[in-house]
């Protein structure tokens, strides 16, 4: 019961924060390697897991999405193609190596996190020189999307935040607009993971299937809250909690 009560929570949480702002892994994987799975296992059965939640934040950001310029729909196509290709990377990955890379992965997404706000201010400066939409500026789209969706599918903790200022740099202003595109890009890095993941019996769907359910209702709350809430709160909270846990897993293994 206790480790349901944990899971349950910190899926809620996860939704909520990936839906705002990006980094909610850094909550519900470190809850599952502490209730016991394997690390390998927890990250496929938290893909699964975290991947309705995308769909909410969608649904709570659809107007924004419909707002969107068409071409940037697109880059669903690197998404799907660098999901997968980190989704079969992690699975070829030998268990005691990935235990090993968690608490460092971990400690870099953390301070992705912590290095959010000086990442945003500086968007305004190089958004500037892609506002026409240049051949220069969607080919570093596309390539970089491709790369965060290779770290996507392969651990995922702060990739949304990469996301956030990729769009950013590629003339992205509205940050409800961004946060629709990253959620969308998102449904497609997990989805692709999260099949070949199902399909490779790496997942647990007893613990998928209750945080799905709350990674759901977090990711809805998320969004509809996103104009109200302090997203320097969410931000603070995800980095103490991921500061904790890469040391606490360090110490572990």
């Amino acid at each position: 019961m206790l480790s349901i009560i944990v899971i349950s929570i910190a899926a809620f949480a996860a939704g909520a924060i990936n839906s705002i702002a990006g980094g909610g892994t850094l909550i519900s994987f470190p809850a599952l390697v502490w209730i016991g799975r394997p690390v390998v296992v927890a990250n496929a059965t938290n893909t699964v897991a975290i991947w309705p939640g995308s769909f909410a934040g969608v649904i709570g950001f659809r107007r924004e999405i419909a707002s969107l310029d068409r071409w940037l729909y697109l880059l669903t196509i690197p998404a799907l193609a660098g999901g997968i290709t980190g989704a079969v990377l992690l699975l070829r990955t030998p268990e005691k190596t990935f235990a090993q890379l968690v608490p460092l992965l971990i400690l870099a997404a953390t301070i992705l996190v912590a290095a959010q706000e000086a990442i945003a201010k500086r968007i305004p400066i190089f958004a500037a020189a892609h506002e026409k939409r240049s051949a220069g500026g969607i080919v570093f789209a596309f390539i970089f999307q491709f790369i965060v969706s290779v770290y996507g599918g392969y651990f995922g903790a702060g990739m949304g935040i990469l996301m956030l200022a990729a769009l950013g740099l590629i003339g992205l202003r509205d940050i409800h607009q961004m946060n629709g595109l990253k959620n969308l890009l998102a449904i497609c890095i997990n989805g692709v993971a999260a099949i070949y993941f199902a399909i490779s019996h790496a997942v647990v769907w007893h613990d998928a299937g209750i945080m799905a359910i709350f990674s759901i209702i977090g990711g809805y709350a998320g969004a509809r809250l996103a104009k109200r809430l302090g997203r320097r709160f969410v931000r603070g909270f995800v980095i103490v909690i991921g500061l904790t846990m890469s040391v606490a897993l360090a110490i572990r293994h």
